[in-house]
């Protein structure tokens, strides 16, 4: 079981210095103190750049795609580096073999992140794009299996958890359907990984895009992609980093030209990465690990269910289902706005989206934080009748 008290003292102090309680995870996850060190110890170490060995700046990247390959059972070969979750689903977009005649399924309902990519490339590389309504403001996995049926459909794009419903999708029923008929699935993991465990070497999915300054509560500007090592050769990288071929580490050798590509997803990595930024990603998803991710998982997932319920109580209609949460709890009062301004005046730290009150709870939070949050909530909703 994790020991929260303990966490906030070591890495979230501050979390205990005021009122403030923070259930904003969907929209950026603090940076534990161990990760503010090691970002900070290695800009510091920047300003004399000359003190930097070739072999501290790369091997800071190295440990990240170890920490990152453990953390959702991949091998490392098919983790890269990317500074957000939009990188590997343009990546996807752009790199996947589609054309004229071909279909992609998403459903209505996805962040922009997995919108706008297929759109803007299915303009210009001829692809059709269907996508699915929800049913009841909820992705219809149903419906999204039935499509499947279409002899045009290649690839399915979806997010492992909706950003505004909470919403977690069946990677595993929705990846087998997929991988049975030869259609590629691609996931936006950025709501999903932290509050939910993966094992890649057994869930199909073919590309999973994550960014790290939410859950993985990691610097702005740090993720990585996971490509499947069978679509290694499958994917034309997008763009070409002059790093993506093989030898490049060899810098005595630059002008020795061979557009042949690294044998992992490096190949799809863009040169220079702040390998600054990456020492923190490094040092948080450590942490995770050390806690354990499945601790960390119950601790988020059973704090949604707590305000959940409680909201449900008090007569608060419920976005997310209870039985298929991860970290986000959203929740529609009668007046949204007005009881976001209620929120914030108390020093809840929560989002409005779509209509809905979210609160996303993490390792950090304590029942303490999740009960005075909910009155919070329940005390400006009865204000509005």
């Amino acid at each position: 079981m994790l020991d929260v008290l303990a966490l906030r003292r070591t890495e979230f102090r501050w979390m205990d210095d005021g009122d403030t309680i923070y259930l904003n995870t969907a929209s950026t996850g603090p940076v534990p103190a161990c990760a503010v060190a090691a970002e900070t110890a290695f800009s510091r170490r920047r300003a004399t750049p000359h003190l930097i060995s070739f072999e501290e700046q790369f091997g800071a990247l190295d440990r990240c795609r170890t920490g990152i390959a453990r953390l959702v059972g991949a091998a490392v070969e098919e983790v890269a580096l990317a500074p957000n979750t939009g990188a590997g689903l343009n990546l996807a977009a752009w790199g996947l073999p589609l054309g004229p005649g071909d279909e992609v399924v998403l459903s209505d309902g996805e962040f922009p992140a997995n919108m706008y990519p297929w759109l803007a490339a299915s303009r210009a590389r001829g692809f059709a794009v269907h996508v699915v309504p929800m049913r009841d403001g909820l992705l219809d996995e149903d419906a999204i299996l039935a499509a499947l049926d279409r002899r045009s459909v290649r690839v399915v794009s979806l997010s492992w958890v909706g950003f505004s419903t909470g919403y977690v999708a069946d990677l595993d029923r929705i990846g087998t359907a997929c991988r049975v008929r030869g259609i590629h699935f691609v996931v936006d993991a950025i709501q999903g990984l932290g509050p939910l465990t993966i094992d890649l070497a057994r869930t199909p999915v073919d590309v999973l895009a994550c960014g790290a300054q939410k859950w993985l509560l990691s610097p702005w500007g740090t993720g990585f992609t996971y490509v499947r090592r069978g679509l290694l050769e499958l994917i034309e990288p997008q763009p070409v980093s002059w790093m993506s071929v093989r030898d490049s580490d060899d810098f005595s050798r630059l002008l020795h030209y061979d557009l042949t590509w690294r044998d992992s997803a490096r190949r799809f990595e863009q040169i220079t990465l702040p390998s600054q930024s990456f020492s923190g990603m490094s040092a948080s998803i450590e942490l995770i690990l050390e806690q354990g991710k499945e601790a960390v998982s119950a601790h988020a997932r059973r704090a949604a269910r707590l305000m959940l319920d409680r909201a449900a109580a008090a007569g608060i209609r419920c976005v997310t289902p209870s039985d298929q949460c991860a970290g986000i709890a959203s929740l529609r009062p009668r007046a949204a706005t007005r009881a976001s301004a209620h929120l914030t005046d108390a020093g809840v730290i929560h989002s409005l989206r779509e209509g809905t009150i979210r609160f996303a709870a993490h390792c950090y939070s304590t029942d303490d934080d999740l009960e005075r949050a909910v009155r919070v909530l329940v005390a400006a909703d009865r204000s509005a009748s």
